[in-house]
C-alpha cells in the first residue's frame, strides 16, 4: 500500500515538474515573439526614416536650378513621386505604430497576468501535494499507534494470564496485572478508533485530491495553456492585419507614382524648352557670291551671312590682318570679358557681375517679352492688392462716418494717402513696363528703330537690305543677318554704362587727350547712321557710309564696337559688324580676329 501511494505521488509530482516546465516554455515563446514583432516595428520606423530622408534629400531646393526645371512635365512627376514616396513612408510608420499598441503592448500586458496566474495554479497543486502528504503522515502515524498499542494490550493479556494461573503470586499483583491488561485493552481500542477516523478522513481528501483538486488544477493550467495559443493565434492574425491595412493606402501611392511617370510629356517639355531660350532673332541668309576676274583678287572673306566663320578659322586681310569671326546664337564666344577702360563705378560692376539692367534689354527681343510681361503681371497683382486694402480702408472709415464711438474717420486718412502714393507708383512702373514692352511687340519680328541707340545694340535689315536698324530692345550685338555675341552683349552693356559716366567723358572725350595712333584700316560694308549735331543721338559714334575707308585707332575689346577716325577732327564708334577691318599685323595691340 504504501509503495503504491508513493508510487501515485510520485507521478503526480513529475506531471506537475511537466507541466511546469511546457507552460514555462510557452510564457519563453510569447515573449520571443514579442521580441520578433518588437523588432520588425523597429526595421519599419527606421526605413520609413530613411525613405523620408531619401525623398527629402531630392527634393528641389528653394531658389535653385532645380525648383526652375519643376515648368518640366518629367521634374513635376518626379517631385510627385517623391511626394508620393514620402506619404509611402509614412504607411510605414503606420504599421511601426499599430505593431507597438496591437500587438508588444498587448503581449506584454498579456505576459503578466499569464506569469500571474500560471504561478497562482502551481501553488494551489503544491498546497494540495502538501495536504495529501500531511493526511497520508497522520493516517501512518495513527496506524503505527494502533498496532504498537495492538501488540502492548496483547503482553498485557499474556502477563495477567501467567499471574492469575501462578498459585505463589498474590492476589494483589493478579488484580493489577489485570487492570494493567484492561487498561491496554483500552488503549488499543482507543487507537483503532482513531486510526480508522484518520483512514476514512485520508481516503475523503485522497478522493478529493485525485478526482476533484488535481484534474481542476490540471483543467486551469490546460484553460491557460490554451488561451495562451489562442492569444499567440490572434497576435500572427493582427500582425497580418497591420499590413493588409495600410495596403489600400500603399497601392493610392503606387498609383500616384504611375500617374505620375504617365503624366510625361516629352514634347510639352521641348515645347518648354524652346520658349525658354528661344531668342526671336531670324536666321542667317544665304551666303553672297563673290566672282573672281582677271586683275582682281577675291577677298578671303566669309560672308556676313555665314556661319562658316564662326568655326574658329581666322582669314588674312590685304592690309595684314585678321577678320573677327561672328559669333551665332547657340555659339558660346571664346573671348574672355576684359575691360580696362577706366576705373568702374559700382554701377558698372553690378553689369558685370550679372544684374541686368531694368528693363531686360540684355536679353534677346522673345526672352524679354516674357521678362516684360511677366514684371507686368506681377505690378498688376500688386495694384489689386493695394486697391483691396483700399476699399478695405473705405469701408472702414465710412462706418467711422456712421458711427464714430467706433473709430475716428481721419485716423485712416493716412494710411489711404500712402495707399494712394502706393497705387500712383506702381501705375507709373506699370506705364514704363508696359511702354518697354510695346516697343519689343512693335518691333517683333525686326522692326528698325533708327531713332536712337540704347544699350549699344543694333537689330539690322536681311542680308539684301540696304539700310540699317538699332534695336534698343535688346542688350546683344546683331549683324545684319540676325546673328549675335553672348559674352559681347554683357560688355556692350558695360560700354553703354561706361558712356554715360564722367569716368568715361574724362577718358575718351575730352579735348586734350592725347590722338591715339592708327593700327589698321577698315572699310564700311553696310552704311550707319551715327551722332550728329542734326539727330543727337547714339553720342559717341559716328557716321559712316557704304564703302567709306576709315582709320582703325582702336581695335573692338569684345563689346562689338571699333574706334575709328575719319580725319583728324571726326572720330567715334561703329559697330564692329558693320566693317571691315585690316589690322597692321606690326600695330602694337593688334587682335587676330577668329
Amino acid at each position: 500500500m504504501e509503495e503504491r501511494m508513493g508510487n501515485c505521488w510520485s507521478y503526480t509530482k513529475d506531471q506537475f515538474d511537466n507541466l511546469e516546465k511546457h507552460t514555462q516554455s510557452g510564457i519563453e515563446f510569447v515573449e520571443r515573439y514579442s521580441k520578433f514583432v518588437k523588432e520588425r516595428s523597429e526595421i519599419e520606423i527606421n526605413y520609413a526614416k530613411q525613405i523620408r530622408n531619401l525623398s527629402k534629400k531630392y527634393q528641389p531646393k528653394k531658389n535653385s536650378r532645380e525648383e526652375e526645371e519643376n515648368k518640366y512635365t518629367s521634374c513635376r512627376a518626379f517631385l510627385s513621386t517623391l511626394n508620393e514616396l514620402n506619404d509611402y513612408a509614412g504607411q510605414h510608420e503606420v504599421i511601426a505604430e499599430n505593431l507597438t499598441s496591437q500587438i508588444i503592448a498587448e503581449l506584454s500586458r498579456y505576459l503578466t497576468e499569464l506569469k500571474a496566474e500560471r504561478k497562482l495554479h502551481f501553488n494551489d497543486g503544491r498546497k494540495a501535494q502538501q495536504q495529501i502528504e500531511i493526511s497520508w503522515k497522520q493516517l501512518e502515524s495513527s496506524k503505527r499507534r494502533f498496532e504498537r498499542d495492538c501488540k502492548e494490550a496483547d503482553r498485557a493479556q499474556q502477563y495477567f494470564e501467567r499471574m492469575d494461573s501462578d498459585i505463589n503470586v498474590t492476589k494483589a499483583d493478579v488484580e493489577k496485572a489485570r487492570q494493567q491488561a484492561q487498561m491496554r485493552h483500552q488503549m488499543a481500542a482507543d487507537s483503532k478508533t482513531e486510526y480508522s477516523n484518520y483512514l476514512t478522513k485520508f481516503n475523503q481528501e485522497q478522493n478529493e485530491h485525485y478526482y476533484t483538486l488535481i484534474p481542476n488544477i490540471f483543467q486551469k493550467l490546460q484553460e491557460m495553456e490554451e488561451r495562451r495559443i489562442e492569444r499567440v493565434g490572434v497576435s500572427m492574425k493582427t500582425y497580418a492585419e497591420v499590413d493588409r491595412e495600410v495596403l489600400p493606402i500603399v497601392g493610392k501611392c503606387l498609383d500616384g507614382m504611375t500617374k505620375a511617370a504617365e503624366s510625361i510629356e516629352p514634347k510639352t517639355d521641348s515645347k518648354q524648352v524652346v520658349e525658354s531660350y528661344k531668342s526671336g532673332f531670324e536666321p542667317p541668309g544665304d551666303v553672297e557670291f563673290e566672282d573672281y576676274g582677271p586683275g582682281q583678287t577675291m577677298k578671303r572673306t566669309v560672308s556676313e551671312t555665314s556661319l562658316s566663320n564662326s568655326r574658329g578659322e581666322a582669314k588674312e586681310r590685304p592690309g595684314g590682318g585678321k577678320s573677327k569671326g561672328k559669333l551665332w546664337p547657340f555659339i558660346k564666344n571664346k573671348n574672355k570679358l576684359s575691360l580696362k577702360l577706366i576705373t568702374l563705378n559700382s554701377h558698372v560692376r553690378n553689369l558685370i557681375e550679372g544684374s541686368g539692367p531694368e528693363d531686360f534689354s540684355h536679353l534677346p527681343p522673345e526672352q524679354r517679352r516674357k521678362k516684360l510681361q511677366a514684371k507686368i503681371d506681377d505690378i498688376n497683382k500688386d495694384i489689386q492688392k493695394e486697391m483691396d486694402q483700399k476699399d478695405a480702408l473705405t469701408k472702414m472709415k465710412g462706418v467711422y462716418e456712421k458711427n464714430p464711438q467706433m473709430g475716428d474717420p481721419a485716423s485712416v486718412d493716412p494710411r489711404l494717402a500712402e495707399i494712394a502714393m502706393n497705387i500712383e507708383k506702381l501705375q507709373s512702373e506699370m506705364q514704363k513696363f508696359e511702354g518697354w514692352l510695346a516697343e519689343v511687340e512693335g518691333r517683333l519680328p525686326w522692326k528698325s528703330d533708327p531713332s536712337r541707340r540704347q544699350s549699344g545694340l543694333y537689330e539690322t535689315q536681311n542680308s539684301n537690305s540696304t539700310t540699317v536698324a538699332n534695336n534698343c530692345a535688346q542688350d546683344r550685338e546683331s549683324s545684319p543677318d540676325g546673328s549675335y555675341t553672348e559674352e559681347q552683349s554683357s560688355e556692350t552693356q558695360v560700354k553703354v554704362a561706361i558712356a554715360n559716366t564722367p569716368e568715361f567723358d574724362d577718358e575718351f572725350d575730352d579735348g586734350d587727350e592725347e590722338t591715339l595712333p592708327t593700327i589698321g584700316t577698315c572699310k564700311a560694308i553696310y552704311p550707319f547712321e551715327g551722332n550728329t549735331p542734326l539727330t543727337g543721338h547714339n553720342e559717341g559714334t559716328i557716321s559712316v557710309t557704304e564703302g567709306e575707308l576709315l582709320y582703325v585707332i582702336e581695335q573692338d575689346k569684345g563689346d562689338g564696337w571699333t574706334r575709328v577716325r575719319r580725319n583728324e577732327e571726326e572720330e567715334g564708334y561703329v559697330p564692329t559688324s558693320y566693317v571691315e577691318v585690316f589690322l597692321e599685323t606690326n600695330a602694337k595691340g593688334a587682335m587676330t580676329y577668329i
